[in-house]
Formats: structure tokens, C-alpha cells, sequence
């Protein structure tokens, strides 16, 4: 079965803006949702930034893994390249620096409970690559075979920093919220109810 996204992609490579605009509404909650526990008032501009990009990387594209999983690619290197122009710091190590060490002002993601802000607000302690990672696994229902070829590598190498991050993030939450992790499927499906409803996600 034809990639409807691929379609999409040759068209919008070919000159086709409606093409273009139709790529964009598509993956826009998604990556608005990546981007903006982790970088405030800059998800919009990083979105639109991914989906250049991603114009542009199209012909690297082969289709031997889903288009969505290429674009959180794109997305993961255009999240670490905003991070290393802001410190001026192209070595910055984003396996050991959390999103609260770089940021000035707290997530202003919607939370529609306390130990929802708080799982948050322990996710932002996580290094950058752990929380990455675990909110591309709850909150866009990656798999490890995707979370590999985004993060480039084995799958086996996944399961093993998935189980790490659970830890890092149950210890950060504490005896009082560690049972917060239990309900993070249901939290994920709520956060991706919340971009929907945001104004101007689906602009």
C-alpha cells in the first residue's frame, strides 16, 4: 500500500504547495508535541523548521522505514542543534544534560492534574535524549524498531535505555508519584488530546 506522506513528499518536492500544506497538518500535533515540552516558545518555529528540513532530506528517503519515523529523525537532530546554538556549544552531551538545566522558565505544557505537572516537570530533569525518548515511545506510541531508527541505534540498545529512563524518571518522581508512571499510557493519550485542542495546532 502507497505511504500517503511519501505522496505528499514527492508532490510538495515537485512544486505542489497544497501538497506541502497537506504533510504539514498532518504531523503538525505530533511534532508541536515533541517540541514543546522541551522548548517553550520555540516549538512552532521548530516545527516548521523540521518539515523544511525534511523537504529538503527528501531524497535521502528511501521508504525502508515509515516517513513518520524519518521525520522524528529530522526532528531529534533540529531539537539537539537548537540546544547546541543556544549554550554555543556544539559538544554539548544531551545523553547527561536535562532540558531543566538549559531552560530559564518552566513548561508551560497543559496539565490537567498535579501529578500530571509533576511527571512533567520530572520528564524536563531527564537528560534530553532520555526524555526524547520516552516521550516518542508514550506520547507517540513508538515502538523500539522505530525508536532505533530514530535514534540510530539497535533495537536491543532501546530496550535497555527505555528501562534505564523508566528508572531515571520513577526516581525523580519519588515514593509519593512513582505510581504516576502505572497511568503514563492514559497521561500520553491525554497530552495528545491536549495538543489537538490547542489553538492553532491544526493552523
Amino acid at each position: 500500500m502507497d505511504d500517503p506522506d511519501v505522496t505528499l513528499l514527492e508532490k510538495w518536492r515537485g512544486g505542489d504547495r497544497a501538497a506541502g500544506q497537506a504533510l504539514f497538518q498532518r504531523h503538525f500535533d505530533s511534532l508541536y508535541r515533541f517540541f514543546r515540552n522541551k522548548c517553550d516558545s520555540d516549538s512552532d518555529e521548530l516545527v516548521q523548521a523540521t518539515l523544511l528540513a525534511c523537504l529538503d532530506a527528501g531524497q535521502r528517503f528511501r521508504g525502508d522505514a515509515r516517513f513518520r519515523t524519518f521525520l522524528f529523525g529530522i526532528a531529534r537532530n533540529k531539537l539537539y542543534h537548537y540546544y547546541r546554538d543556544r549554550k554555543r556549544n556544539p559538544g554539548l552531551d544531551l545523553s547527561i544534560t536535562s532540558v531543566a538545566d538549559l531552560a530559564t522558565t518552566p513548561g508551560t505544557m497543559l496539565a490537567r492534574d498535579q501529578s500530571h505537572r509533576a511527571l512533567l516537570a520530572a520528564l524536563r530533569q531527564l537528560p534530553v535524549e532520555q526524555q526524547t525518548l520516552l516521550e516518542l515511545h508514550y506520547w507517540e506510541e513508538m515502538d523500539t524498531v522505530e525508536l532505533a531508527a530514530v535514534f540510530e541505534v539497535p533495537a536491543a540498545t532501546i530496550r535497555t535505555w527505555l528501562f534505564r529512563a523508566r528508572g531515571k524518571l520513577r526516581e525523580l518522581l519519588g515514593p509519593s508519584l512513582a505510581g504516576t508512571l502505572d497511568d503514563l499510557d492514559r497521561r500520553a493519550r491525554e497530552a495528545r488530546e491536549d495538543t489537538a485542542g490547542t489553538p492553532g495546532a491544526n493552523s
